[in-house]
């Protein structure tokens, strides 16, 4: 991949994925958009690794949780790696909404970009 186009676009379908599957609180299928393998660092005071803890992490998750994001940086770390810099605002039933900032990378896996690494941190903590 060369075409920073490519990246957004990746990143984009990766990223709609997962929000839709946090939209619907379907934890299993947003877990589905992580590596077996992948290093998770959410709201919670430790990160967790692997799909398990990652369902875990969103089925504790409000339902009606909507999140909307925008892709603020990209780069291609090799043939098969990106690493995203984005803005997410987390809206939650009651009418708050989360500002925050996320890490993450994807790797490509035959045909699918999955997630190695998610880090978020709250815009202003």
């Amino acid at each position: 991949m060369t075409d920073a186009s490519d990246y957004d676009t990746v990143l984009t379908r990766a990223l709609d994925a997962w929000a839709d599957g946090i939209r619907k609180h379907e934890p299993e299928l947003v877990a589905s958009y992580f590596t077996e393998d992948a290093i998770f660092q959410g709201f919670d005071r430790t990160h967790v690794v692997g799909r398990a803890g990652v369902t875990a992490y969103y089925d504790k998750q409000p339902v009606g949780l909507d999140p909307q994001f925008t892709v603020l940086e990209t780069r291609e770390l090799s043939a098969d790696t990106l690493l995203a810099y984005v803005d997410v605002d987390f809206a939650v039933p009651a009418g708050e909404v989360i500002p925050v900032h996320l890490t993450v990378v994807l790797g490509r896996f035959e045909d699918s970009w999955l997630i190695r690494h998610y880090h978020v941190s709250k815009i202003g903590a």
